[in-house]
């Protein structure tokens, strides 16, 4: 996500920083670059005139004429308003009402609502503690219904039971029940969508809302229609009282305009992204991390975080022991890889570092190909316990057995061990929160060469 107002961002910036000092020419050329690729990103002309606006004469202050660092200073300022644009800080879903407190998702058909609902309810049990009951009240669309109860199934998260013919308003007084009765603390109303807004359906959700009061009307747009979804929302948020909103797909947005307009033109919070297809594809919508991806300044704690997740806290504390020991087997190295997996390969865990564009250029020059994850993991496989403890022990002999048992050859492990090597030693650094300098240079170009 935000690719492409990411290079565009590092490149005016770059040619800022490199200014010993900035004038009122410089100044406005970086300013009228920054409108430009805002607009190119698909975001809404009246929010980029109005960031320009507030950016403007802040960047043409005496503090920054004078300063030894004016291209710093600017980027700041560019970062503090992109901030308030994305919402200041993050909003946090509405839990405070007597259980089960009712929510309702809205959105247009094709947003991916019926996924997200269930993506919902796995966060709010997972990180929130609290039993989740979902219920379609979609009784138009085809299986509707029948794909909000599948995924309750596969993800193990309570559904209300299907009845042929029961309209909505009959399924909302069923739900809250059949709440009260299952211990549901939550109950999320997957509501119907339409191809585009009409009143028919505004009328029902109105209806829809008078009769359950939720805590959250949450409206589900796709950040793939841009500059639409912005104004969706603001139709939405005319019509019923919208609290928040999920963008789906944000992870198939290289432009990422629609995050960028949708708070300044709905006046409603992004509480959460959708990331990818899988339940657990869903994150937090942090404000502040986010204008730092946009700006190409990373997202260390959102990486963490998502590591944190996925490798348990007992995982990682053993990993930080053995760190603290000098130790690094070919064991941890297989989890880092299986993460990496998880966490969207290489390109993906890059996405989230400083200088992620010269990063990625890295990439593109020597050649990488994701699937040396998947290649590696077989030869790590292959190995003994004790070679895995211990990999100088490796020799030829041994070389040949464990290229025979991954369907590798003696040269592709050799690379391996190098990797390890380096990784080994690079892991060390991070541990000790060594990631200075990362921001100007990227990834040491030797380590790119061990990984083609």
């Amino acid at each position: 996500m935000f690719e492409n107002l990411t290079n565009k961002f590092e490149e005016i910036f770059s040619s800022l920083k490199k200014a010993p000092s900035l004038d009122e020419n410089q100044v406005d050329e970086g300013l009228r670059g920054i409108r430009q690729a805002l607009l190119e990103a698909d975001v809404s002309l009246d929010v980029a005139k109005a960031f320009i606006e507030k950016v403007k004469p802040k960047a043409l202050g005496q503090e920054i004429i004078r300063s030894t660092s004016p291209g710093d200073m600017v980027v700041k300022i560019v970062y503090d308003e992109l901030v308030s644009l994305l919402g200041d800080s993050n909003a946090d879903i509405n839990l405070n009402a007597v259980p089960p407190v009712p929510m309702m998702l809205v959105g247009l058909q094709g947003s991916g609502k019926t996924t997200t609902t269930a993506k919902l309810a796995k966060f709010l049990e997972s990180t929130k503690k609290k039993k989740v009951m979902m219920v379609s009240l979609d009784i138009y669309r085809p299986a509707a219904q029948e794909q909000l109860r599948s995924l309750g199934e596969q993800n193990n998260i309570l559904t209300l039971p299907i009845i042929e013919g029961q309209q909505p308003t009959d399924i909302c007084q069923r739900a809250i029940s059949a709440a009260n009765l299952n211990g549901a603390e939550v109950i999320l109303f997957d509501t119907a969508g339409r191809t585009q807004i009409d009143l028919q359906m505004m009328s029902e959700i109105k209806q829809i809302e008078k009769m359950i009061n939720p805590a959250e009307t949450i409206l589900v747009a796709d950040s793939l229609t841009g500059q639409v979804a912005a104004s969706v929302a603001k139709e939405f948020k005319n019509t019923v009282n919208l609290s928040g909103i999920i963008l789906t797909r944000a992870d198939g947005d290289a432009r990422g305009g629609a995050a960028v307009s949708m708070k300044y033109i709905s006046e409603v919070p992004i509480k959460f992204l959708g990331i990818g297809e899988k339940i657990d594809n869903f994150e937090v919508f942090h404000p502040e991390r986010i204008a730092n991806r946009i700006l190409g300044m990373g997202d260390i704690v959102s990486l963490v975080e998502k590591a944190a997740q996925d490798l348990g806290e007992e995982n990682i504390k053993q990993a930080e022991e053995n760190l603290k020991k000098g130790q690094f087997s070919m064991e941890d190295y297989l989890t880092q890889l299986r993460q990496m997996k998880k966490m969207g390969g290489i390109e993906g865990i890059m996405s989230f570092l400083p200088g992620v564009s010269k990063i990625k250029s890295q990439m593109d020059s020597a050649g990488i190909d994701e699937s040396i994850i998947t290649k590696n993991e077989a030869i790590i496989l292959s190995m003994t316990k004790r070679e895995r403890e211990n990999p100088k022990i490796i020799d030829g002999s041994r070389k040949k057995r464990i290229a025979n048992g991954s369907g590798t050859d003696p040269a592709t492990i050799n690379k391996l061990l190098k990797q390890f090597k380096m990784m080994s030693e690079m892991m060390k650094k991070m541990s000790k929160g060594n990631l200075k300098g990362m921001s100007d240079k990227g990834i040491p170009p030797e380590l790119f060469n061990q990984l083609k």
